[in-house]
Formats: structure tokens, C-alpha cells, sequence
């Protein structure tokens, strides 16, 4: 079950919050670095040992000071238009990898961003195409939220996935 809603991804009370993050997940910008910031030290400390991500792969964490048990990082593709398909495949990669990990580890509800619709560029539309589709292939025994974080990006889901918004 896939819905989206507009929040704040470091409150939601889920097993799993997904990170869109930087290959070396040390954290950044964006959600990156307010998912750092809510769960602590400790997050920066355990991300230092799993030896960075390459894009479109993904690492789990504890999530210390997060209502959520774990944190997945991954790393979503730097959106560029002559790299179009690889992107894409990158970024269902994200999902992909992401949603496994979260099954592997025994989570049942999953809390998303819009992984590289932010600084990465990725046209939004495109992004949010890419996420419900691949979150409803490979998402099916869970409980997904995508979670979005600007009136503008609930206003463009409303026009193509307006079932899905809560």
C-alpha cells in the first residue's frame, strides 16, 4: 500500500525512514542533513564505518534519536538529460534496493522523500513517476509513505497520483 502526504520525514513514527543521501553518508543537505541532525551523533558515527554508497545501492542504520527503528541511505543519481535512462535506472535502483533492505530487516511500514528531485535535479514529475511505480512493483507487502516536503510538490502529485495523497 503506497500513499503520499506532505510532513516532515525525521517524525514519522515508521520501522524505516529512507535518506536520500550523498555517497560518502555523511550527511549534507536537505533531507540528508535533517535526518542526521534528528537522529544524532550517533547516525554520523555508524555511517562512518559502512565505507560510503554508490549511487542507486543502499545501506541501513540504526535510527537512534528517530521515531523510526532504521535509516536507509541511498544514493540517488545527479539528474543529467544525456544520461536520461541510466538515471532512471539508478533511481528505481533507489527503491529497489531500499525496499529490499527494509524487508530483509523486517519492517513493515517505510517512510520515503523524493530521493533526487532536491539539489540532485531530477525533474520532479519524472521522480514521483519513477518512485509510486517502483515502490508499487516492489513495495507490495508494505505500508509506503512518500513524504513531501513543499506545497508545490503536493500540488504536482495531486494532478497525476491525486488518489494517493492523504
Amino acid at each position: 500500500m503506497i500513499s503520499i502526504t506532505k510532513g516532515d520525514i525525521t517524525k514519522f513514527s515508521v520501522d524505516a525512514i529512507v535518506n536520500a543521501a550523498n555517497s560518502s553518508l555523511l550527511g549534507g543537505g536537505g533531507v540528508d542533513g535533517a535526518i542526521h541532525r534528528a537522529a544524532g551523533p550517533e547516525l554520523l558515527a555508524e555511517c562512518r564505518t559502512l565505507g560510503g554508497c554508490e549511487t542507486g545501492n543502499a545501506k541501513i542504520t540504526k535510527g537512534y534519536n528517530l521515531k523510526a527503528s532504521y535509516v536507509i541511505h541511498t544514493v540517488g543519481p545527479i539528474y543529467s538529460q544525456s544520461r536520461k535512462d541510466e538515471c532512471q535506472r539508478q533511481l528505481q535502483s533507489c527503491y529497489k534496493k531500499s525496499l529490499e533492505l527494509a524487508v530483509q530487516n523486517g519492517c513493515k511500514t517505510v517512510a520515503f522523500p523524493l530521493i533526487s528531485a532536491g539539489v540532485y535535479g531530477y525533474p520532479k514529475k519524472e521522480a514521483l513517476k519513477v518512485a509510486v511505480e517502483t515502490i508499487e512493483e516492489f513495495g507490495k507487502d508494505l505500508q509506503v509513505t512518500i513524504v513531501l516536503f513543499s506545497d508545490d510538490l503536493i500540488d504536482i502529485t495531486k494532478e497525476m497520483f491525486g488518489e494517493l495523497v492523504k
